[in-house]
């Protein structure tokens, strides 16, 4: 397996990925778009599912959502469930391009966010063959209400006055204002956030698995882009076309995954990860692997069969 830098457009901007080509010289391939969760970027979980499957013959590609990492779009950090829907899609546009892939057999496949991403951007592009989420979290579900429905009301509503102060600010030529997606120390994330809140604050904000250009703010006028999108709403248009979801056990966001998968029609295959928590699924060799192995033979089956 090797792979190159890319860049492709995105409704005017400029996407940074990385394309992953199986060492089999056969072509054309089936060929898989890997999105990567909020305030990630393709070098972490992204990237090693993208590498992991071309290793097993798939043509992928991970690739930084607008306004993040090496891609292109201003303001910077700005998180829009919209524009990151039409990345993906503009993902597919790039692989039918490719001499290395035909467009005929290309799958998508989601991670926590992404995995809310991909359902509207499948449900609407009959492009996409097949598709596959990990951990997939509803990002609006998760704003308004926390990763465990439990968040007080009133702290969105916060949150939208604050965004709304920020626009009329950036109006006044005061900048764009941002507010941090981490806190400071791990004994801050596990206060404020649990066990799953440390598994974020370990994985993006030490040596696990942080990166120099993974988001660590967000603007404030992601919020009220953010508040208001329901990913899962429409995912039985998905069908006939395939969906695997894959979940941990342990993960807060499993409801998430169970209450989708209710929604989405057949054909449709639920994974549970024994042991393995929302952010596990993301690095630990232990839950990746059998992932892996899933969505090998998943898209094996939905692209080469």
């Amino acid at each position: 397996m090797n792979s190159v830098n890319v860049t492709f457009d995105s409704a005017g901007i400029s996407l940074a990925g990385r394309l992953y080509l199986p060492d089999e010289e056969a072509t054309p391939r089936p060929a898989i778009v890997v999105g990567h969760p909020a305030s990630g970027v393709k070098e972490q979980a992204a990237g090693l599912y993208a590498s992991r499957l071309a290793e097993r013959g798939f043509v992928t590609l991970a690739f930084d959502a607008a306004y993040q990492g090496e891609s292109g779009g201003e303001p910077r950090g700005l998180e829009d469930p919209a524009h990151r829907v039409e990345d993906l899609k503009a993902a597919v546009s790039f692989l039918s391009t490719r001499p290395e892939v035909d467009p005929h057999r290309i799958g998508a496949l989601g991670i926590c966010a992404s995995g809310g991403y991909v359902v509207p951007a499948a449900a609407t592009d009959h492009r996409i063959r097949a598709v596959a989420t990990v951990s997939a979290a509803d990002i609006g579900r998760q704003f308004r209400a926390g990763a465990d429905d439990t968040q007080d009301p009133a702290v969105i509503q916060s949150m939208l006055d604050a965004a709304a102060a920020a626009r009329t600010a950036e109006a006044r030529g005061e900048g764009v204002g941002s507010f941090p997606i981490f806190p400071e120390t791990a004994e801050e994330a596990r206060a404020l956030g649990g066990q799953h809140g440390f598994e974020g604050f370990e994985y993006y904000c030490t040596d696990r698995a942080q990166h120099p250009r993974s988001a660590k703010e967000f603007t404030w006028s992601s919020i009220d882009r953010i508040a208001v999108f329901e990913p899962f709403r429409f995912i039985a248009m998905i069908a006939p076309r395939p969906l695997l979801m894959i979940v941990g056990t342990e993960a807060v966001t499993r409801h998430m995954t169970t209450e989708a998968f209710a929604e989405a029609q057949e054909p449709k295959e639920l994974l549970w990860i024994d042991g393995a928590s929302h952010v596990a699924l993301y690095d630990k060799p232990e839950y990746v692997g059998p992932a892996v192995e899933k969505l090998v033979g998943f898209f094996d089956k939905q692209l080469t069969g």
